[in-house]
């Protein structure tokens, strides 16, 4: 008698937290679900996951969950934060990962007598489109997950016509010119809106290799997003025509029992009991992600400006946050106090629960897409300063579509910073909580039983289940 194969299915993420993080919690879900998972990581990234995870006790919760791992092409010890390292990844990681990729998918079709058997199918990251290669060459289906924002995505798909039109690359002399060209846009988006490779010279390689991997997604059988049709509804309806199948099944949220909430760096838990201690509504929270650098000069600047403020502050400061530094340095005396009196500083923190804690009244973000939705579910208005990749779209979002926050790009002095955290927080809150908490009813609805995400992710597991029905054993 036939017997229907247990759905396996094999993730792939872009190396980096806030791709690593959604593709991990999907992983989950999938698991939860009855499937058999393996989560393939860089070399590098693997070993900071053991590091500082109990692999033991998270493979007891989740019996069919396997991680594995491949090269990403770069030295052990080559630093892996910043632009830099996005660049020298971008022009390594495919030579390295692709034969890599190829050997263990074969080695997983050849097992036998083992109950996890032949991928039924890949989810490949966005940005990983030799992921959908391989599965064209072992005629696996594949499935893309794109881990940024449905109206950023769109953009991307139309980065050649706007270097064709000579809008590219974007100068500081005409930085608040409207873009005309992107459909459903053209009344959102200026130049300095667009992603962060628009400033980009137009041969410049890391430009075109989003143009590359962007026209390799439709390749793929369906499209992941981590949104949902109610926030993006317009950008989704766009992307449509485009995927035979778009599963939006955002916001995806880490269970509060999941060991794997930080991913990639450890969290600094101190920062909840200081938290505890705080008034309802009284903290503004400040991280900016897990890549991007400033110098010390743009320290000074948001941290003059956020004392200044006189409010209280929780601030994320990763050791390799500053430029050149270790985070040390002679910090001013007034920042000293003012810190001391009003402020805590970690070096990571657990984010959607602080996010959630009743003394936390406003985020000054970075806006990558995770921090963005996180902050959205959470219902805390934002203050967005955006430096890569997809962050100004998300930022520009923030403040003209979604209304749920301001937008600071391109400005970084501390009489502005002072000035947001105030309208944040005093003047303008009243204002900035209405369309903030409809945002976040939205989000929340989606997830919930019978709304619209929920729904999508139902039938994705269904969509894979009958992958595998079609291969009996």
């Amino acid at each position: 008698m036939e017997q229907t194969r247990v759905p396996h299915v094999l993730l792939l993420p872009f190396p980096a937290q806030g791709h690593i993080k959604p593709m991990l919690i999907l992983a989950e879900l999938l698991s939860h679900a009855g499937f058999q998972v393996t989560f393939v990581n860089t070399d590098h990234n693997h070993d900071s996951l053991l590091r500082r995870t109990d692999i033991t006790a998270f493979c007891k919760r989740f019996p069919n969950f396997l991680f594995s791992s491949i090269p990403d092409g770069l030295p052990s010890d080559h630093p892996r934060s910043g632009i830099q390292y996005i660049r020298y990844l971008f022009g390594s990681i495919k030579e390295a990962s692709k034969p890599a990729l190829c050997q263990l998918l074969i080695s997983l079709k050849e097992e036998t007598g083992s109950q996890r058997g032949p991928p039924t199918c890949i989810i490949t990251d966005g940005l990983m489109s030799y992921g959908i290669d391989v599965a064209e060459e072992l005629q696996i289906p594949v499935i893309a997950f794109r881990t940024c924002s449905a109206y950023c995505l769109w953009v991307y798909f139309h980065i050649s016509k706007l270097v064709g039109e000579g809008e590219i690359p974007v100068s500081d002399e005409n930085l608040d010119k409207p873009v005309a060209c992107i459909s459903g846009l053209e009344n959102v988006l200026r130049l300095r809106d667009l992603p962060s490779i628009c400033r980009y010279p137009k041969g410049n390689p890391v430009l075109q290799f989003f143009i590359g991997e962007t026209t390799a997604l439709t390749r793929a059988s369906a499209l992941i997003l981590n949104t949902s049709h109610e926030i993006e509804r317009p950008a989704i309806s766009k992307l449509g025509p485009l995927f035979t199948n778009i599963y939006t099944i955002g916001p995806l949220r880490a269970s509060p029992s999941d060991s794997f909430n930080g991913v990639l760096l450890q969290e600094d838990r101190s920062c909840m009991t200081w938290l505890d201690s705080q008034p309802s509504r009284s903290v503004l929270y400040i991280s900016f992600g897990s890549l991007v650098i400033l110098t010390r000069d743009q320290i000074l600047e948001f941290w003059h400006g956020i004392v200044n403020s006189g409010k209280r502050f929780l601030w994320v400061i990763r050791s390799d946050l500053i430029i050149g530094e270790s985070g040390t340095g002679t910090v001013p005396v007034e920042l000293d106090q003012g810190t001391e009196e009003r402020g805590c500083i970690v070096g990571w923190a657990p984010q959607e629960e602080v996010l959630g804690h009743p003394a936390v009244a406003g985020f000054l973000t970075h806006s990558g897409w995770n921090s963005t939705m996180e902050s959205m579910v959470a219902g805390v208005p934002m203050i967005c300063w955006p430096q890569l990749a997809d962050q100004q779209v998300n930022s520009r979002g923030v403040s003209e579509v979604w209304k749920n926050g301001f937008d600071m790009k391109d400005t970084c002095d501390r009489s502005t910073v002072e000035k947001l955290v105030r309208d944040l927080m005093e003047d303008k809150r009243e204002e900035i909580m209405e369309s903030t908490d409809k945002i976040a009813k939205m989000a929340r609805e989606a997830v919930k039983e019978g709304g619209s995400s929920y729904t999508n992710l139902e039938k994705l597991i269904e969509d894979i289940k009958s992958m595998a029905s079609k291969s009996k054993v």
